[in-house]
């Protein structure tokens, strides 16, 4: 034991004498993080592929309970019943998903004698059961979606009720959650298509495919509302929670409160979502998930029984420990506050850092972390991961990394902290991730004006996402910031003496983001930084119009400082920066009007290098000028013609292939169905064909950009 678990050891025990967490990653680690400061000794389970994980080292003790497939480690109860009997625990935590809304497992406690730190066997069945929830909803005054009560029977039935309702419709997954299961359709292909793909992946989820459907609602937000509640009768409502930018039906960031809701729609919600809950005897922490339109109606959708993914940025507002909270209510201890108690103090924002790459339709990636740094510096940041540096990120689990949220007396301060710190979010080794996107959308004018709902990822990115497109103005930046970099990289290589180019002229190229438009692969500008008697141009699809009259580096006590003038200004650059740090904090502008900016250095080699600026990764090159004349002659490596053959975008495993060989195929086609980190993605045709070869079986995992299926 350390000397802190020792020390703990010797105080005195609060609600329990000792907690199994039935769970994995940051949430894990969140739930130990308040046993520890509650002196309450741990327990973890972990499968084969999480013997090294953060929530394994950061327990008292851990169990593994099997391989790394959920369904014989997480989900298995008979193996997590032994862990519990050998530990000696009186009280489990199950976190989110996994067991944590199976009423057998809450059953399978109680006839332990072990407290499960949940709700009752009786709330789990009625609300996770998204039919019968929707009839006790109505039934206890909680406004519903227009919809079919009942369970789909198959396609043809579905189509019935989908023309009955109208189109669009949803379907979800009766025992889903977590955007599993879940498909919108606007026509009866669509829908044919997502039901069958929803109910598999149900039924590979949650055991259990039965679906319903509701009509889906146009320019909807998404709203919810957490509960709390004791064995004493206490139930109250705490300040919403914005959940409505999602892509694929899944929160990528939240907020709280909603820049949305009146405080009298917040009190009528709230009053409702307490309803339901008495309705159930619920105790401990809930969720009621709410469907609000335009006009500030709003509807029931679901009530999560378990703690919420985004309830740290609920915490942070109110200066609750929901999980303490828990563990009041399951242990028979009144709630630590009253509804009148409750007020909401500043703003909070939650990002969902995922290893998924934005520029690749969103899909997920996995790799080590072999350098890994929490922005935890910034003023207002709180990160829940479950990542060391070392981790892996496999195909096995969900890919969210962290948790990242900022709090501060306003929401733009809110917002501005959180650039900040995913500016200084260090992740090496699984190097694409959803950092530049979250950055993105934090400044994109109708997030910044409050005025989006669940759609806004897929109206505002219709065509993709393609990362940040730079401006003539930030091209200038961007170079400068190169040729300071290469400048301070060249001196720490030649300590005692000065590189023949160390003060230019110097040429930088930089690759052109432009969405759509294949052909803008190859259009660049340069950027000459040059002697007196040289200009400043770029090139291509911008030009500035500017003479450099002079460029100069020098350095002080803590800093370093490029400089150069032109005919109408004077730009610095100033950093302490060292060329062996990750996170590069520099000013740069010009008289005045000089800002404080953070970029990072991935990657060097020779003159090229990988930066991250403004969220999104540059690659630029710094030349001489005879070595970028002479670069233009380099061929660049041939391109691949995916309309000829489709290859596995990720790691994975092969679910279902939909064709055969000598099958004709049209764009759009579904031609193999893949299953990663618990989702299920259809490769479609991206040509007119004839299938000329299938390299793989059903049932085969197969690797990143593996040839599936080739046409002629």
């Amino acid at each position: 034991l350390t000397r802190d678990k020792m020390l703990r050891r010797s105080l005195p025990l609060k609600y329990f004498n000792k907690v199994l967490i039935a769970n994995r990653g940051e949430i894990a680690c969140r739930v130990i993080q308040t046993c520890n400061r509650l002196n309450i000794p741990t327990v973890a389970i972990y499968s084969e592929a999480d013997a090294k994980s953060k929530h394994v080292a950061l327990a008292d003790e851990a169990f593994c309970v099997g391989p790394a497939a959920s369904r014989d480690s997480y989900l298995r109860i008979d193996r997590i019943m032994d862990v519990i009997q050998k530990a000696g625990v009186d009280g489990v935590h199950p976190g989110y998903g996994f067991l944590s809304e199976n009423s057998e497992f809450s059953r399978a406690l109680a006839s332990a004698g072990v407290t499960f730190i949940g709700p009752t066997e009786r709330a789990i069945q009625a609300m996770g059961d998204k039919i019968e929830s929707k009839k006790l909803a109505k039934s206890a005054g909680v406004q519903t979606i227009p919809g079919f009560d009942g369970e789909i029977e198959n396609v043809e039935h579905l189509l019935q009720v989908a023309n009955d309702i109208g189109y669009p419709i949803m379907m979800k997954a009766s025992a889903g959650g977590g955007g599993k299961g879940m498909r919108v359709a606007f026509n009866d292909e669509d829908a044919k298509q997502g039901f069958k793909l929803a109910k598999e992946e149900a039924a590979a989820s949650f055991g259990d495919d039965r679906m319903l459907v509701e009509k889906f609602v146009n320019e909807p937000r998404h709203i919810e509302i957490q509960v709390i509640g004791d064995k004493h009768g206490n139930t109250l409502y705490l300040p919403e929670r914005e959940c409505s930018v999602q892509r694929r039906n899944q929160k990528v960031i939240e907020e709280a409160p909603s820049t949305f809701i009146t405080p009298e729609i917040r009190k009528a919600m709230g009053e409702q979502a307490v309803s339901l809950a008495k309705a159930v005897d619920y105790h401990t922490a809930g969720t009621v998930e709410m469907m609000v339109d335009k006009d500030r109606n709003f509807y029931f959708l679901e009530m999560n029984t378990r703690l919420q993914v985004e309830h740290p940025i609920t915490e942070m507002i109110v200066g609750l420990d929901l999980v303490e909270e828990m563990m009041r209510a399951a242990s028979g201890t009144t709630l630590s506050v009253r509804q009148e108690d409750i007020k909401i103090n500043g703003w909070a924002t939650e990002c969902r850092v995922y290893a998924e790459d934005p520029l690749n339709n969103f899909l997920p990636v996995v790799g080590r972390m072999s350098r890994y740094s929490e922005p935890t510096n910034v003023a207002g940041v709180r990160c829940d991961s479950g990542i060391l540096e070392g981790s892996e990120i496999s195909l096995h689990y969900d890919p969210m990394i962290a948790k990242l949220c900022t709090w501060a007396p306003n929401r733009d301060e809110c917002i501005s902290r959180m650039l900040t710190a995913l500016d200084s979010y260090v992740m090496r080794g699984l190097e694409r991730n959803n950092v530049n996107f979250l950055r993105n959308t934090l400044l994109h004018p109708r997030y910044q004006s409050g005025g989006y709902t669940t759609k806004f990822i897929e109206e505002e990115f219709k065509d993709g996402y393609f990362g940040h497109e730079l401006t003539a103005d930030e091209a200038v930046q961007l170079s400068t910031l190169s040729v300071f970099m290469h400048n301070k990289i060249d001196a720490n290589q030649w300590p005692n003496s000065v590189s023949k180019n160390s003060k230019g002229p110097f040429v930088v190229r930089l690759p052109k983001f432009n969405a759509g438009d294949a052909e803008t692969d190859d259009l660049k500008f340069n950027y000459y930084a040059v002697n007196p008697t040289s200009e400043t141009t770029v090139e291509g699809i911008t030009r500035l119009e500017a003479q450099v009259k002079s460029i100069s580096f020098a350095e002080a006590q803590n800093a370093n400082n490029l400089t150069f003038e032109d005919d109408c200004q004077r730009v610095s650059l100033s950093t302490s920066w060292q060329s062996h740090e990750d996170v590069i904090q520099y000013k740069y502008g010009c008289g005045n009007a000089v800002e404080e900016s953070i970029a990072q250095r991935f990657k060097s080699n020779g003159n090229e290098y990988t930066v991250q600026f403004l969220g999104t990764k540059f690659q630029t090159k710094v030349f001489t000028p005879a070595q970028a004349t002479l670069s233009q002659y380099m061929k660049p490596p041939p391109k691949v013609d995916l309309t000829k053959q489709i290859n596995s975008p990720m790691p994975g495993s092969v679910v279902e292939i939909h064709v055969a060989v000598g099958d004709q195929v049209n764009i759009g086609d579904a031609i193999v169905t893949l299953e990663a980190m618990k989702m299920r993605n259809a490769l479609n045709a991206a040509g007119n064909g004839v299938v000329k070869a299938i390299h793989v079986k059903e049932g085969q995992s197969v690797e990143g950009n593996e040839v599936l299926v080739e046409f002629e």
